[in-house]
């Protein structure tokens, strides 16, 4: 059976024979694959021209409702995914990892919605001042890059792999072409084809080439963002391209690196520590047969505690049984191809030279329920190098399969020099119950590693592990690990897009950003904002309220309400040296005053005020001062209904600007109110 590639609106087949592809576990050919007679560069422009403008359009609301939608719709078909997978190696956990963590993603980047504005761009941090007398300012918006992401990605995550980078891009507003590894690429074209079945994706924001991408990086613009997920050596071929230097295209690489992870000197045999690191070690080792660019490479052990931790992971290794993933009580299955096998044999072979096989053998092992020599298989191999500083293969040469050394170090300094020494890595682990230990371990490794996870008995039991990044925290690495970062939640969003500076009269900021700015001018809502449903309320409306004079008896009685009996509330013979020069109102009772002034008291479509942000008492308010409020709408973000009987409902932020009678802010806070809609 022939795949098909999925480009410019059609499903094509490549005009050649292509590439045969086969069974991980029973070495039958399956499918060929091949990309002879696609046009790289109309592919790329179709996306720029098709699915950008679409995509670009939408707002985030829309685009994390779009993500949300196709997660939901994914996983009512995952059964589907399990059964194919089978024929990459994997176990069901393998499979688990690979098929609802990419979902897992999609559901991830969909929450993100709810920290992004309700528009096609996102509002970047906070107005800049620029001149004397507020009237012009500075700001940072960024919008969509008009290109498409290039996703290259490897063969051991042939869903997920898809998955957690087009999350990203598409809550950016860009479309994606994915390249996977054509070795498992079957798997991925059988996921995008119920993708673009469902119509759940605008046209030309997802397309798909399951043969060689060759030649495809000589067409990339400006605008286009490529990622990279691979081998270090490939991975910098790459990032050389003429093509990338000359137009500055973006290039996220994240690549496989020589991952460690640390004992802790506490962790002694019998603590419950110890038991815990050799479960992650033995699983890092075998889940996906070690083909995982975040597998446990390097294995640091205190030198005293050597021989218990070859020891009790040999046992650990001995029980992990290998085989074909649909027999019971098989735990590891096979590497993805035979071409990975000898590869991965070399590998071994070149550290041995350098270091000693404690256990496991390349030719010497059993395999339950299929044939040796016709799947892709390979034992755990676990080797002992008694001298790591000066033997250093082990910092050099990664066997991307089930092959990790135990590494002996004498102090944390050591250990923390041992994990530098892999030239930068996408993690390391240390499992300690020492946090002190812990703490000196991370500060010290922390720049040479993307990512760093402290195990102990208290987190152990609901810890995601060594191996599994999360989809709102960076993937990726410095140096070798290939120096890019991937999802991160909304720093992930923005690798896709251009940040811009913006400079102006507030007024035109607030219109630019459709957030309201300091100093901008107040628009006349017509009646008090708190009569008005979410769509009728406009950016900038300001209600200036009554105003009233603060008393002692109001500082008085407010400290008896609250108990806050602070001195300077309610101990005048307390104040010499310090900043007061009487008794002060509480900055709490200023802010309820406020809302007092605010407030319209009867019933209208505000349903409840759940929130405070940004909240500063800048100035002290003192008996007899006279205070208003300036209530401005700051922000709207609009909300989906969950079910029908759920009011149609969103979020808005009014300004609270508390001044006194010198026109001087006392107290600024943004209150976050539900407001219903007038369309049920």
């Amino acid at each position: 059976m022939k795949l098909k590639n999925y480009v410019q609106g059609s499903w094509v087949e490549g005009n050649d024979e292509g590439k045969a592809l086969y069974h991980a576990i029973t070495g039958e050919q399956l499918f060929t694959a091949s990309s002879t007679g696609l046009n790289f560069a109309d592919v790329l422009q179709y996306g720029r021209e098709k699915g950008s403008p679409a995509l670009r359009k939408m707002t985030f609301q829309q685009r994390g409702l779009m993500l949300k939608a196709l997660a939901l719709h994914l996983l009512g078909k995952k059964k589907k995914y399990y059964e194919l997978s089978w024929a990459t190696g994997a176990t069901k956990v393998d499979s688990w990892i690979d098929i609802e963590g990419g979902i897992g993603n999609l559901f991830a980047n969909a929450s993100l919605r709810r920290q992004f504005p309700d528009l096609p761009y996102y509002v970047d941090g906070d107005a800049v001042p620029l001149s004397k007398e507020g009237t012009f300012i500075g700001h940072h918006i960024m919008v969509p890059k008009q290109g498409v992401a290039l996703h290259i990605n490897a063969f051991n995550f042939p869903i997920w792999g898809m998955l957690e980078k087009v999350a990203v891009n598409l809550m950016a507003g860009v479309p994606a072409v994915v390249k996977p590894a054509t070795l498992t690429s079957f798997l991925t074209e059988l996921m995008v084809k119920d993708i673009i079945d469902s119509g759940i994706l605008p046209e030309g924001a997802l397309q798909l080439i399951c043969g060689s991408a060759n030649g495809i990086l000589d067409h990339v613009e400006s605008e286009d963002v490529v990622t990279f997920t691979g081998s270090a050596s490939t991975g910098m071929m790459l990032k050389a391209h003429p093509r990338l230097i000359e137009k500055a295209v973006p290039f996220n690489m994240e690549a496989d690196s020589l991952n460690s992870s640390v004992l802790g000197p506490d962790a002694k045999l019998g603590t419950p520590e110890f038991d815990i690191f050799i479960k992650e070690v033995r699983k890092e080792m075998t889940v996906k047969a070690g083909q995982k660019c975040t597998a446990i490479r390097r294995i640091i052990v205190p030198e005293e505690l050597t021989e218990d931790v070859q020891i009790a992971l040999g046992k650990a290794l001995g029980k992990t049984t290998l085989g074909d993933p649909q027999v019971e009580g098989v735990r590891m299955g096979a590497l993805a191809g035979k071409s990975q096998v000898e590869e991965v044999r070399e590998k071994v072979e070149l550290l041995s030279q350098s270091q000693e096989i404690v256990y496991g053998n390349l030719d010497n092992f059993e395999v339950m329920g299929a044939d040796k020599d016709k799947g892709a298989f390979l034992s755990p191999i676990l080797f002992r190098n008694d001298d790591p500083f000066n033997k250093t293969d082990v910092h050099e040469v990664e066997a991307f399969g089930p092959v990790s050394s135990i590494l002996p170090y004498k102090s944390i300094d050591d250990a923390v020099a041992l994990a530098q020494m892999g030239k930068g890595s996408l993690v390391s682990s240390i499992v300690t119950g020492d946090d002190k230990v812990a703490r000196e371990y991370v500060v010290g490794a922390a720049n040479m590693h993307g990512r760093i996870l402290v195990l102990n008995a208290d987190c152990a039991k609901e810890s995601t592990g060594h191996g599994s990044p999360m989809p709102l925290l960076t993937h990726g690495g410095p140096g070798r690990a290939g120096g890019g970062e991937e999802m991160g939640g909304k720093r992930g969003v923005m690798h896709y897009m251009q940040r811009t500076a913006i400079q102006g009269s507030p007024t035109t900021i607030t219109e630019i950003t459709q957030q309201y700015q300091v100093g901008g001018k107040f628009f006349d809502p017509g009646k008090h904002v708190f009569r008005k449903h979410f769509e009728e309320l406009n950016v900038g409306e300001t209600v200036m309220t009554h105003k009233r004079t603060i008393t002692e008896g109001d500082i008085v009685n407010f400290a008896n309400v609250s108990w806050d009996h602070f001195y300077a509330h309610t101990d005048t013979t307390s104040l010499d040296g310090t900043i007061f020069e009487e008794r002060v109102a509480h900055g709490y009772f200023i802010l309820s005053a406020a809302a007092g002034l605010f407030v319209d008291p009867g019933k209208g479509p505000v349903l409840l005020n759940y929130g405070l942000e940004e909240c500063r008492f800048v100035k002290p308010v003192y008996t007899g001062a006279t205070i208003g409020v300036k209530f401005t709408v700051k922000e709207k973000v609009d909300q989906e209904k969950r079910d029908d009987e759920e009011f149609a409902k969103g979020i808005v932020k009014f300004l609270v600007d508390v001044y006194d009678e010198t026109g001087e802010t006392v107290a600024i806070a943004t209150i976050l109110t539900m407001v219903k809609k007038l369309e049920q």
